[in-house]
């Protein structure tokens, strides 16, 4: 920049239904305006309220700033520091390519967070009228909870530091969702420690409807423990260490001093337990709720508007032969769609003769891929079969482990083949709520019941369709006896992964048109109110 140049701040943030966040986020924002006067700070949100971040960089640049930094508003990097807000500095910086755009860290363990942390727990102690040692009293803190172990470990981090760093005597960990233990769940832990008093601290940065569930949540806890003095610490909340930091990290940004968390980045590095999500692409989920408070009419989640499976022309003609190619009538109508997408993936009408499907196999394993959005296969090569766009537009996760390194310590600690300790895995991380579809290793089939029979799991559907000679026969017909799930396989020898994605394929469209014919029986006020 030169001397007469303008330095920006857009604050991301990440938005709220309720008033008193955007009210804090705000005020936040009014002091880093004080605290950076020489700036052009101005703020917007990812959903939900008003300004967005694409308005508050338009009101930026108009403000004359030539350089901009973005700084996430958010605790830690997860999803929204990792995916959404770095399209939304994308798009910007498509719409004015003539401006120096930089991308600031989020709101990670800095030391002045750690103060402040410090001053909301004194601040809460002050309260009682007791005194009790630090060494007599359990943390409990509580974080925003995300799919991303990184952030969530960084929690862990933060009450490990507090606890060492304060004198507690101990320190737990629950978070508001998405990983567990969940708030409730946490503080009964908490309580049954055995210390004369427990704080609460939300790793939050605003008041909200998750901070205002954390504390009802202790306020139950402290009416069920009588015995154990429970107090509610603040949220970080409005204050100048808050300020500085966002004020330091746009600084960063500009200097490219930006210290973002790569070393343990679920997307770039194989973490254990994550490692499929290497090299994923990193796209934003929120533009369905962006700006959604300036759009009264609107639904408070945007319905999904669903569309009739089109296929290809070729694959139209194909459906068309095959259709007319033998008699269905003898066939369930149900069955119809998964049958015909057999004999186009087989070549073969015969195929058809051997497959078995138990009673409302079909319904329930479109129910479980609208309900639970989970499949698990074998091999790669079933999830390589699935299409893509179905997936996308039904919103349904693939997950197979066979290729993962904790797969290949279980094949070999266990004495399993590869393809059965995926199963495994998938059992262990999953439970219930997944479609099962195998279609390479008979080992996987006998997993599969095995976990069934012998530990109770039950899958919403499981389909296996095996290839070969050595023991294939025999764990279809297993797989056929095992009456506890829900089950689509066949007799015989043939089979495969195309096979086994060509079942998911059509469960797939079978559900997806019925997505759509419903959606076109509803009148559209009631579908948009």
């Amino acid at each position: 920049m030169t001397g007469g140049d303008k330095f920006g701040i857009v604050i991301a943030g990440h938005g709220s239904r309720d008033p008193d966040a955007v009210r804090e986020f705000e005020a936040l924002v009014e002091l880093i305006k004080q605290r950076a006067p020489h700036d052009v700070v101005t703020h917007g949100y990812l959903e939900f309220a008003t300004p967005t971040i694409g308005e508050a960089v338009t009101a930026n640049l108009a403000a004359g700033a030539k350089q901009v930094a973005m700084v996430p508003g958010v605790l830690l990097a997860a999803r929204h520091a990792k995916n959404d807000m770095p399209a939304e500095m994308q798009a910007a910086a498509r719409d004015y390519p003539e401006i120096d755009f930089h991308f600031g860290a989020p709101m990670s363990l800095d030391p002045k967070l750690l103060q402040l942390a410090q001053e909301r727990i004194v601040a809460a102690e002050a309260q009682s009228p007791n005194t009790v040692r630090r060494s007599d009293t359990c943390l409990v803190v509580v974080g925003r909870g995300t799919t991303d172990p990184d952030a969530n470990g960084e929690v862990a981090k933060l009450a490990r530091m507090l606890e060492e760093g304060l004198g507690f005597g101990a320190a737990y960990v629950c978070y508001s969702g998405t990983a567990s233990p969940l708030v409730a769940d946490g503080l009964r832990s908490a309580a049954r420690l055995g210390y004369a008093r427990v704080v609460v601290l939300p790793f939050f940065l605003f008041d909200g409807v998750l901070v205002k569930r954390i504390y009802a949540a202790t306020e139950d806890l402290a009416e069920r423990e009588p015995g154990v003095e429970v107090l509610k610490a603040g949220y970080l909340g409005v204050h100048p260490l808050m300020a500085d930091v966002m004020i330091e990290r746009a600084r960063e940004a500009v200097a490219g001093r930006a210290a973002m968390n790569c070393s343990l980045c679920k997307y770039r590095v194989q973490i254990v337990g994550f490692e499929q999500q290497v090299g994923e692409p990193q796209q934003a989920h929120h533009l369905a709720v962006r700006a959604l408070s300036a759009k009264p009419d609107q639904p408070v989640v945007a319905e999904p508007q669903y569309k009739t499976y089109v296929p290809h022309p070729i694959e139209a003609e194909s459906f068309r032969i095959i259709a007319e190619g033998r008699d269905w009538a003898p066939f369930p109508p149900e069955q119809l769609t998964i049958l015909q997408r057999l004999v186009h993936t087989s070549g073969d009408f015969d195929a058809v003769n051997d497959m078995y499907f138990s009673p409302g196999a079909v319904d329930s394993g479109i129910r479980a891929l609208l309900r639970c959005k989970r499949i698990l296969t074998d091999v790669t090569m079933v999830q390589t079969g699935l299409k893509r766009a179905l997936l996308e537009e039904l919103g349904i996760d693939t997950w197979c482990g066979v290729h993962d390194r904790e797969t290949h310590l279980m094949s070999e600690q266990y004495g399993i083949t590869r393809s059965a300790a995926g199963i495994r895995r998938g059992w262990e991380k999953f439970g219930n709520d997944v479609v099962v579809s195998i279609g390479d290793a008979p080992t996987a089939i006998a997993e599969a019941t095995r976990l069934i029979r012998d530990h109770g799991w039950r899958p919403q559907l499981v389909i296996g369709l095996p290839v070969g000679f050595v023991g294939t026969r025999e764990t279809k017909e297993d797989l056929r006896r095992c009456l506890q799930v829900p089950r689509i396989t066949n007799r015989g020898t043939r089979g495969g992964s195309p096979w086994a994605a060509s079942v998911v394929n059509g469960l797939m469209i079978d559900a997806l048109n019925g997505l759509a014919a419903e959606q076109a029986a509803v009148p559209r006020d009631d579908v948009a109110g």
